[in-house]
């Protein structure tokens, strides 16, 4: 009778106990797919999180408070190369 009453009272201890008298091998397989299903609903949160970032985010106040100088500005600062024309019949 003694054993019912702990049975009823702590079921959560049960499932332990039936798990820990189960092979190392299958108490493995239960540990990692249990870390599998955390590890994939964690990410699965993560991802979810960096879209509400991205919806949220306006692209082009973002560039003005880079202040990243424009491609086509540093390109005019450059200076010029000038490719000297092969004549033709002049030995090399």
């Amino acid at each position: 009778m003694k054993n019912s009453n702990l049975e009823i009272q702590n079921p959560k201890q049960n499932q332990i106990t039936k798990i820990q008298n189960l092979s190392e091998s299958t108490r493995k397989v239960i540990l990692w797919s249990v870390m599998v299903l955390m590890g994939l609903s964690l990410f699965t949160l993560y991802i979810k999180n960096v879209q509400k970032r991205l919806e949220g985010l306006e692209i082009e106040k973002f560039k003005e408070e880079l202040q990243l100088p424009s491609f086509e500005k540093e390109l005019e600062r450059l200076p010029k190369i000038e490719i000297p024309k092969i004549i033709e019949g002049l030995p090399k």
